[in-house]
């Protein structure tokens, strides 16, 4: 399986070790699944781990921002940024992960409310954002998301 995960799921993973993310830490540790990325994601990761206000989070859970840079480049594929997509995200930031997705027919895990709004089209496309994967495919949706 083919996954693409926004800035705030690998915080979730390295950063502030949620255990909601465990599967998919043992899964990309695992090498079970292929996580895609491009050079502007690990920028953004780079740029948002230096935010004065994960300083704490970090040391909390005893890893640097190089360290979680160094996992980054361990178990990403990185991949040439694919051509804008039909599928438009409100927040600009984020349109290279969708864009990502779409291309590579990967299935994007997000938290992201901008994101999150485009379930449905994405769904639709045979791609699902979702803040957390199920072990054997994309969670269904619930009466509350339809």
């Amino acid at each position: 399986m083919k996954l693409v995960l926004d800035t705030n799921i690998v915080l979730d993973l390295w950063v502030f070790r949620d255990s909601a993310v465990g599967e998919l830490h043992a899964a990309i540790a695992n090498k079970e699944v292929t996580w895609l990325a491009t050079s502007s994601m690990r920028e953004e990761l780079e740029f948002v781990l230096s935010y004065e206000q994960l300083d704490a989070r970090m040391r909390e859970a005893n890893v640097s921002a190089q360290q979680v840079l160094e996992t980054f480049d361990a178990h990403a594929l990185i991949v040439e940024p694919p051509p804008a997509s039909a599928h438009k995200c409100r927040d600009p930031d984020d349109q290279k992960f969708v864009d990502l997705a779409v291309a590579h027919d990967a299935l994007l895990l997000s938290k992201d409310a901008q994101v999150l709004a485009l379930r449905r089209k994405l769904a639709v496309a045979k791609r699902f954002s979702a803040p957390v994967p199920a072990k054997t495919g994309p969670p269904a949706p619930s009466a509350s998301n339809s």
